[in-house]
């Protein structure tokens, strides 16, 4: 019989007397491709953490390849050849693309000097082989958030590991990027090396792993693999209850109404201009490849980034926004790409969180009434259905759902007329996001007209009513009702296909 590659025994783990893992069995072969799912808490990443030297299991035991393994930290996971890929990136910007990819393993020149030459040399094919074509001395702060999650799976690569944990890996890329990755990931496959893949997006595991794992409330939930590695199957173990379908797009309910963008001219592509209608009642995907302009006309709107040039109107009415104060105040709102950067302060609570945009409400006698603030809050929780201990929870303590919904939270309270939603669902479990998706319906059949940015195509075909492609900063064309596919997106999205009429 073939020993395992890894074998978790009974691995358990508790935080301040709070059980993450409840005696979890785990195993994975020489050259598999395995799937660990569950919804956010559910105990996965904290597993990984553990195989990875970041967490010490309180009990349990490790094997790798054949031999008892004492992982006391992420120098030991290493030397055994084990590499993680995480979800929040750990790359630096103050340093160029081949310096974040030997990070503390540079090499030297006569034992002292550090070798750039060689480092730039030695990166440039793995650069290749994860499809960025960027020169190695290129800054970080150069890169998009796709490309740096590249260049943190580069990094991985380097090490030619034996196993490779990828936890969320495809959250910041394309259609494009991530079948490119699934490729990479298939490749690696094929020369031996264990990929451990943690994802929300159950047909990247269905399609690209052997089986997969699920775990649920820190405990194993159950195994699929062959005819029973499906979907629905996958949801069912995960959330421990069938999920009702999701709601879909609708031909009914847009109306005249909305905001017309005009003319907008944004930084990043100066030389071209867009004209989009958001109409009320309706959500607009807005669709296309990581750079193609799309969060850039976002920010523009919404008075983050100046306009060079273009007009805005809503429901026929001029509106003059030069910030995000201005957008507020004609009834914008806009959730953005990054939670963690721009949507939160991660170390404040729920109430002042939810209550951030509106905090003129809750002012009495020149002085923030926290009462009426955490009454807010508390009903913002209670609609939401937001997991938390109470509203004076720190933000950072929640789920990536749960954070999601308190920035939701935070605009909702602002009844914007247009809700623009940036990557509404990156980094967020399969429950969170139905319920989300249900919330977007919401917000669309009470008369808001939503303009939902995302790279996760799935997202795009189900949940939008049309759907905008952008290619290099032009409006490539908008798709309706059955010609919204994932062929006919992608085809706009690299210019291959001409404009068609909404």
């Amino acid at each position: 019989m073939t020993v395992p590659l890894l074998e978790m025994r009974g691995i358990s783990k508790s935080f301040g007397g709070v059980a993450a893992l409840h005696g979890v069995d785990f195993s994975a072969a020489e050259g598999e491709v395995i799937g660990l799912i569950g919804e956010n808490g559910a105990g996965k990443s904290t597993l990984m953490k553990i195989l990875g030297g970041i967490h010490q299991a309180d009990s349990g035991s490790i094997h790798f390849n054949g031999q008892q393994a004492a992982i006391g930290s992420v120098a030991d996971a290493t030397r055994l050849g084990i590499a993680f890929v995480h979800q929040e990136l750990s790359v630096f910007e103050n340093l160029d693309i081949a310096g974040n990819v030997f990070l503390g393993r540079e090499p030297r020149r006569m034992g002292v000097l550090i070798d750039r030459a060689r480092m730039h040399r030695e990166t440039t094919p793995i650069l290749r082989r994860v499809g960025l074509d960027l020169d190695p001395g290129t800054p970080l702060t150069h890169l998009s958030l796709a490309q740096r999650q590249l260049v943190e799976i580069a990094k991985s690569l380097s090490l030619d590991a034996r196993l490779i944990i990828m936890d969320e890996p495809t959250s910041s890329l394309t259609l494009t990027e991530a079948n490119r990755l699934l490729e990479i990931i298939a490749d690696l496959a094929a020369h031996r090396h264990t990929v451990v893949y943690i994802s929300h997006r159950l047909h990247e595991l269905t399609r690209s792993c052997g089986r997969a794992v699920v775990l649920r409330d820190g405990r194993l939930a159950g195994g699929l693999t062959g005819i029973e590695f499906t979907h629905a199957n996958l949801v069912r173990l995960m959330v421990g209850r069938d999920l009702p379908p999701a709601a879909a797009r609708t031909a009914v309910g847009a109306s005249a109404g909305g905001l017309a963008i005009r003319a907008l001219r944004t930084q990043a592509w100066p030389g071209h201009t867009i004209d989009l209608d958001v109409r009320r009642g309706e959500v607009l995907g807005l669709a296309g490849l990581v750079g193609a302009g799309r969060s850039e006309v976002a920010r523009a709107v919404f008075g983050i980034d100046a306009m060079l040039e273009g007009s805005l109107s809503l429901d026929g009415r001029a509106l003059r926004v030069r910030s995000p104060c201005d957008a507020i105040s004609v009834g914008l709102a806009l959730v953005p790409e990054d939670r963690k950067l721009a949507g939160l302060i991660l170390e404040m609570s729920i109430r002042e969180n939810a209550t951030m945009a509106t905090l003129h409400r809750h002012v009495r006698r020149g002085l923030i009434d926290r009462a009426s603030e955490r009454r807010a809050a508390e009903g913002a929780i209670s609609s939401l259905g937001i997991r938390a201990t109470s509203s004076e929870a720190k933000s950072s303590s929640l789920s990536g759902g749960n954070q999601q919904k308190v920035v939701l939270s935070k605009w909702l309270a602002t009844n914007p007329q247009v809700v623009i939603l940036d990557e509404p669902t990156r980094g967020v479990d399969v429950g969170a996001k139905h319920e989300i998706y249900q919330l977007i319906r919401r917000l669309a059949a009470e008369g808001a007209a939503v303009l939902m940015v995302s790279s996760d195509m799935e997202e795009v075909i189900l949940q939008s009513d049309r759907v905008a492609v952008m290619h290099e900063g032009e409006l490539a064309g908008i798709l309706t009702g059955d010609d919204i596919t994932e062929e006919a997106v992608m085809h706009l999205a690299v210019g291959q296909a001409p404009g068609l009429a909404s």
